[in-house]
């Protein structure tokens, strides 16, 4: 308001507004204010108490609503506040949100004391994503929107300094929650947009600047919704740009891999260097059954959460693959921080983690992973906040069989001393090994082999068998809840599915006494050889199965025993 000039307020419909304002709606009224490039009204002119957008903020891999109030005080307050427990990056958006109105021809209410509430604010705010719907806020209060409600639309994206948007992290999830709270669209920055599309029942938008989000608000006619297949995009996304052909040898390596991917087993590789065992575990997703629509959703979600998901990808296609470096703290693989991010436990979730070099981990780090192993999902906890995050993967792991690399090698000479090999093994623990199902060595490659014309099986037939034996397993388990594959059978299940023959009976009798194999070990070999009768097409339990199974235990005995 111009100096020394009083200002009566009215209160319409619950509104406080002034008359200054009701002067303004005139001049709104006439059509000036309907394009972003019309005059803006000043200060001077326009001034309303009180205008309310919708935005989002995201809470583990979910999305809630959050209401932005932006309230213009009197002149005896100079402050541009934000309340609602704002973190920093929220707090920040008060300098892009001024730079961006001046650069796109908008008046800031200098004079003017501003207070922006996120409500609820009893939850922590964090993300640049509320810089959107804060401007819009401070341009509704000009009357930019006269007549219009954006009580059914809600707003994402952070604002440059000359108003372009750009893009934020949980889109996807955003979308969602928008469709649960009953909101008719969502205006998201350009590069989300295919992301939140994928969302049937709510029409997404795609905004480049701030003055197109206001062109929005004023004309939403003449924007069309973005639309997007989300089977068609599944399709185009999944595409694997390895294959199992690739690896020259390894025969009986290769056939454990099929075994693990039928029936969702853990796997660790023990082998010399460059053997090929990441070779061989950068290759499991490529024979895992294809993603469903529901779990591409799942994982994008947690992707876009992350910050790690592509713009040009709208949708995760392919099984993630992750493989983090020994180095990587606790917090780095189960996820953490003052506002939990999820870790690699959660990225690698519907595929693949791979730790390579497993003993050079740290102990602590190791034993992390127990809870999303056993569990499919990891919780954490801070003071003021608990978030889970699901964590249901298939997890390989490679070791050399010593410091060296060189234990039980034909061709080259191990100088580790027992003492030495002993101390590397049991850097993994007992209850970590536990949950590993199959232990398979990986020789080096012979000569012959690697120079050999490849007529080894492609993924895609290997994939064949292996979507096959997963179907019968879906139909064993289908009165079972949370259970989809043989390496998730607890031991009631293991005593139902798993019923061998007498000859079985006393193969497995001589391999648990003579091999020296504990309890666990037992499970583990009865859960495998039902995956391996499932690739066979068989209902029963053979003891060629048994067999096949029992030597992908043998190793106990040679390293752990």
């Amino acid at each position: 308001m111009a100096s020394g000039v009083m200002t009566v307020g009215i209160t319409i419909s619950g509104t406080r507004v002034s008359l200054v304002y009701l002067a303004g709606l005139i001049y709104a009224a006439r059509g000036d204010c309907r394009s972003s490039t019309a005059p803006r009204p000043s200060w001077g002119q326009v001034y309303t108490m009180l205008f309310k957008t919708q935005s989002a903020s995201v809470y583990g891999i979910d999305a809630y609503l959050v209401e932005v109030e932006v309230d213009v005080g009197s002149a005896r307050m100079q402050d541009f506040n934000v309340v609602g427990l704002p973190d920093n990056a929220v707090k920040e958006s008060r300098e892009r949100i001024k730079s961006a109105l001046r650069n796109c021809g908008f008046e800031f209410p200098h004079g003017q004391g501003v207070t922006i509430n996120l409500a609820p604010a009893d939850v922590r705010k964090e993300g640049s994503g509320f810089d959107l719907p804060m401007a819009l806020g401070l341009v509704g209060c000009q009357g930019q929107f006269f007549g219009k409600q954006l009580d059914k639309m809600m707003f994402l994206g952070e604002l440059s300094l000359d108003g372009g948007v750009r893009s934020v992290r949980g889109a996807l999830s955003a979308a969602l929650a928008a469709r649960e709270f009953g909101l008719k669209a969502l205006a998201v920055p350009e590069a989300n947009a295919k992301e939140a599309a994928v969302v049937e029942g709510v029409d997404v938008y795609a905004l480049k600047s701030l003055p197109q989000a206001v062109d929005l608000v004023n004309s939403p006619e003449s924007f069309a919704p973005v639309k997007v297949d989300a089977q068609q995009m599944l399709s185009e996304a999944a595409q694997y740009s390895v294959d199992l052909r690739d690896v020259h040898g390894q025969q009986a390596a290769k056939r454990a891999l099929e075994v693990a991917c039928a029936g969702g087993h853990n796997i660790l590789f023990i082998g010399p260097p460059g053997a090929g065992k990441t070779m061989l575990a950068k290759r499991i997703p490529t024979i895992l059954p294809p993603m469903s629509l529901e779990e591409a959703i799942e994982t994008t979600r947690i992707h876009s959460v992350a910050g790690v998901l592509e713009d040009s990808r709208g949708l995760v296609g392919t099984r993630p693959y992750r493989s983090p470096h020994h180095t990587i703290s606790d917090a780095g693989l189960i996820g953490g921080g003052a506002v939990p991010r999820p870790g690699e436990v959660s990225l690698g979730h519907n595929g693949v983690l791979f730790l390579d070099e497993l003993p050079e981990f740290q102990r602590n780090v190791l034993e992390v992973m127990r809870q999303p192993l056993e569990d499919g999902a990891v919780t954490i906890s801070r003071a003021a906040v608990s978030v889970t995050f699901p964590s249901r993967f298939m997890l390989a792991a490679a070791m050399n069989p010593c410091p060296c690399g060189y234990f039980g090698d034909p061709t080259r000479e191990c100088h580790c001393t027992p003492p030495m090999i002993q101390r590397y093994v049991s850097k993994i623990s007992g209850p970590l090994l536990d949950r590993i199902d199959i232990h398979i060595e990986v020789p080096a490659v012979k000569y012959k082999e690697l120079r050999a014309p490849s007529s080894a099986e492609d993924s895609a037939s290997v994939r064949q068998r292996v979507i096959a034996a997963r179907d019968r397993q879906l139909e064993r388990f289908k009165s079972e809840k949370k259970t989809y594959a043989n390496a998730q059978m607890m031991p009631k299940m293991i005593r139902k599915h798993c019923a061998i023959s007498a000859e079985g009976e006393k193969l497995l009798e001589n391999a648990i006494t003579r091999l020296g194999l504990s309890a666990r070990a037992h499970d583990r070999i009865l859960k495998v050889a039902r995956t391996i009768a499932d690739l066979d097409g068989g209902s029963d339990i053979e003891p060629r199965h048994l067999s096949e199974a029992i030597q992908y235990r043998t190793l106990d005995r040679s390293y752990w025993a």
